[in-house]
C-alpha cells in the first residue's frame, strides 16, 4: 500500500489495521474509550505546534488528529452505528445550517442573520439532539436540558470553568468588572486556610477547587485564558529550572546533589537573566 494524498487511503489502512485477522494485533484490541486520550493527547500537540509556529509540525499533527477522527469512524462502522461519510456529511450540513448568512437566500445574506444566530441555531440543534435521545429512551431523566449542560465535561477543568462562566455571564450572571473578583479570591484563599485548619481532605480540595474558579474568573475578565497563562508559566518554569540544571551540570554536580537554597539562587540567576 502506497501513500496518497486522498482521505480513502486513510480509510483503507485504518480498515487494514483493524482486520481481526490480518490487522495489527493492538488496534484490533482498542474501544472508543480507549482510544479517547489519544484522540485528546493529539489535539493538544495541534495546539502545541500552532503555538510553537512549526509548521511542518503543524502538517504531522493535523493528519494525527485526522487519524483519531478516521479511527473512531471505523469502530462506529463496525458496530453499525455510522462510517466516516457521516461524520462528513454531519458537519457539512451543521456549518450550512449555522450560517444561513453565507449559504442562505438573498434574504437571509442581507439581513445581518450572523448576529446571534450561532448560538441561537446551536439551541436548536441541542434541543433536536435531546428530543432525538429521549425518543431512543435515552436520557430519561432531565440531564441535558440545563442552560450550562452544554459545555462538555471532557474540557479541561480551566477550559470547562471558563465556558461555564462565558455561558453564565451571556444571561447576566457575572461580575460587572474584575477588581471585586480580587476581594473573592482573598475570601475563597481565606477559607482554604480554614479548611488546611480542620485538616479535612475533601474539604481542602473542595476550597481550593473554589480559588482555582476564583482565579479563571479573574482572569477571563482581564480577557487572559487561564489554560493559555499556565501554558506560558509552565514554560517559563522549565526554562528555568533547565537553567538550574545546566548550571550545576557545568560545576559538575547533579540536581540532586544541591541544597535547596543553592538551587534558589540559580533560579534568582535564571529569572534575572530573562
Amino acid at each position: 500500500m502506497t501513500p496518497s494524498k486522498d482521505i480513502s487511503r486513510l480509510i483503507e489502512i485504518m480498515a487494514a489495521l483493524r482486520d481481526p485477522d490480518t490487522g495489527c494485533p493492538w488496534d484490533v484490541e482498542q474501544d472508543f474509550s480507549t482510544i479517547a486520550p489519544y484522540t485528546i493527547e493529539e489535539a493538544y500537540e495541534v495546539a502545541d505546534a500552532i503555538q510553537r509556529g512549526d509548521r511542518d509540525d503543524l502538517r504531522e499533527e493535523l493528519g494525527d488528529l485526522l487519524l483519531q477522527v478516521v479511527y473512531h469512524a471505523r469502530m462506529a462502522e463496525e458496530e453499525g452505528s455510522f462510517a466516516f461519510p457521516d461524520v462528513v456529511e454531519a458537519v457539512t450540513r451543521k456549518m450550512i445550517r449555522r450560517h444561513p448568512h453565507v449559504f442562505g437566500d438573498e434574504a437571509a445574506r442581507s439581513a445581518g442573520m450572523a448576529k446571534g444566530m450561532w448560538e441561537k441555531i446551536k439551541a436548536e440543534e441541542k434541543a433536536e439532539r435531546r428530543a432525538a435521545r429521549l425518543a431512543r429512551g435515552l436520557d430519561a431523566e432531565d440531564h441535558g436540558a440545563g442552560f450550562l449542560d452544554g459545555v462538555p465535561l471532557a474540557h479541561p477543568a480551566l477550559t470547562r470553568a471558563l465556558k461555564l462562566q462565558e455561558k453564565a455571564a451571556r444571561v447576566g450572571f457575572d461580575w460587572k468588572e474584575a477588581r471585586p473578583i480580587l476581594d473573592k479570591i482573598g475570601e475563597e484563599i481565606a477559607e482554604l486556610r480554614q479548611a488546611l485548619d480542620h485538616g479535612d481532605t475533601d474539604e481542602v480540595a473542595g476550597e481550593f477547587g473554589d480559588v482555582l474558579f476564583a482565579l479563571v474568573n479573574f482572569g477571563r475578565h482581564l480577557r487572559l485564558d487561564a489554560e493559555d497563562a499556565l501554558r506560558r508559566t509552565n514554560d517559563k518554569f522549565r526554562r528555568r529550572f533547565h537553567f538550574v540544571e545546566a548550571a550545576l551540570k557545568q560545576q559538575g554536580r547533579a540536581l540532586g546533589s544541591a541544597t535547596l537554597d543553592e538551587m534558589e539562587a540559580l533560579w534568582q540567576q535564571a529569572k534575572a537573566a530573562e
